[in-house]
């Protein structure tokens, strides 16, 4: 092999690491996305029609990543946040969010920033009005978050989130038959 073949050779093998490096650091593994954040499958939660009930959601920043929090420290980073879509007659109410973790990053240590990192949990209220049907409910949406490392942030994403709600009619307790008239009506 000759001198130059062998730079070419070289030369080829650098730019292929290049290539490689450049695609992680990219946020993308060719034809795979990096799931920072997944969520748990979510256990079908019964539900009484009129009555507002909390449905928990679980879910996981990957390990060395961390996402800013439903409320971050500063205006311009991006919030992470459940937006649903709800079936007809299924009232999707407040979303409780946890408090974030503040901690300090290499790449902003004049800033302390609010973010979740591992498992974190959101409680979601859901109200069927009372003329809903009984039976199973699917609620679609996505979690909307921005992923960062200790060196740098990435593209903001969403996470599909799908769970099953069961409703259920409403019990007797409170409701009573009226009293009956000791007179007979004729």
């Amino acid at each position: 092999m000759t001198l130059n073949r062998r730079r070419a050779a070289s030369s080829l093998r650098v730019a292929l690491l290049c290539l490689s490096v450049a695609a992680l650091v990219a946020d993308e593994i060719p034809g795979k996305k990096i799931p920072y954040v997944t969520m748990s499958p979510a256990d079908v939660t019964s539900v009484q029609r009129g009555k507002a009930t909390p449905v928990e959601l679980h879910f996981r920043v990957a390990s060395g990543y961390h996402v800013n929090s439903n409320t971050p420290s500063l205006e311009y980073l991006i919030a992470t946040a459940l937006k649903l879509d709800a079936p007809t007659d299924i009232v999707v109410g407040k979303i409780k969010y946890p408090v974030g973790q503040v901690m300090t990053f290499p790449f902003a240590t004049d800033q302390k920033l609010s973010v979740y990192s591992g498992p974190f949990d959101l409680a979601v209220t859901i109200r069927p009005l009372a003329s809903v049907l009984p039976g199973k409910y699917s609620l679609r949406g996505h979690l909307k978050y921005q992923a960062c490392d200790n060196a740098a942030c990435y593209p903001p994403r969403e996470l599909p989130v799908e769970f099953e709600v069961k409703v259920t009619k409403t019990t007797g307790a409170g409701r009573k038959n009226p009293g009956q008239s000791p007179h007979v009506h004729l």
